[in-house]
């Protein structure tokens, strides 16, 4: 198949991207964030949303349309103002409405829209980050040849395995975090305390996404 790396190309990319996958980022905050404030349904929503977004970028890398938007100043600004927006605006939901983060087990069935309103929040995290797109337009292409007659649907098989060598991560995230819920219930400080961490890990994901520049 004329779309499929050879061997070597494809063990050195499943190294790097579980690699990658195991770096703390918002998306792995966004899933333990939700996963402790709505149970699993809500984080594997996150999932979902999230890798729906690498899947948009994939596609943008693939057909070059990453490159155009990275090239326009102003795209690129209004870009990173958005995501910077989107991820302060989380930040501020964990610090203002921690209460949120309540492990009620009367709940015996989550929140209905729950696990949309996580798919939501993970696909605009995801999409409104341009670090994002700097790094699949500067990670996926080296493995493979521009002059490559079938680069593009190189890069397309290569963005959706970035996903697959992902998804066993992000699962363990979630079902670890959502093992806590029952420590956490009786330890509200600490319950808190999280609520803290979280809006300051998006604040700092916020403030870098300011800070990244196209070139």
């Amino acid at each position: 198949m004329n779309f499929l790396p050879d061997i070597n190309t494809l063990v050195t990319f499943t190294i790097a991207g579980l690699l990658l996958s195991l770096t703390p980022g918002p998306d792995m905050t966004l899933q333990i964030s939700r996963s402790l404030k709505d149970g699993p349904v809500a984080a594997f929503g996150v999932i979902v949303g999230t890798n729906l977004g690498l899947c948009v970028h994939t596609a943008l890398v693939a057909l070059g349309v990453s490159a155009l938007i990275v090239a326009s100043p102003m795209a690129f600004l209004v870009l990173k103002a958005g995501g910077a927006a989107y991820l302060l605006w989380l930040a501020a939901q964990a610090i203002f409405k921690g209460s949120t983060f309540e492990l009620d087990e009367t709940k015996a069935e989550p929140a209905r829209g729950s696990f949309t309103s996580g798919l939501l929040n993970g696909l605009w995290v995801n999409i409104l980050n341009p670090k994002i797109i700097i790094f699949f337009m500067t990670f996926l292409p080296q493995f493979v040849k521009a002059t490559d007659p079938h680069v593009t649907g190189k890069l397309f098989f290569l963005g959706g395995y970035f996903i697959l060598i992902g998804l066993p991560v992000a699962f363990g995230v979630v079902l670890g975090a959502n093992r806590l819920a029952g420590w956490l219930k009786a330890n509200k400080r600490v319950l808190r305390g999280l609520d803290f961490m979280f809006g300051g890990v998006f604040s700092a994901f916020a403030v870098k996404i300011l800070m990244t520049q196209a070139r």
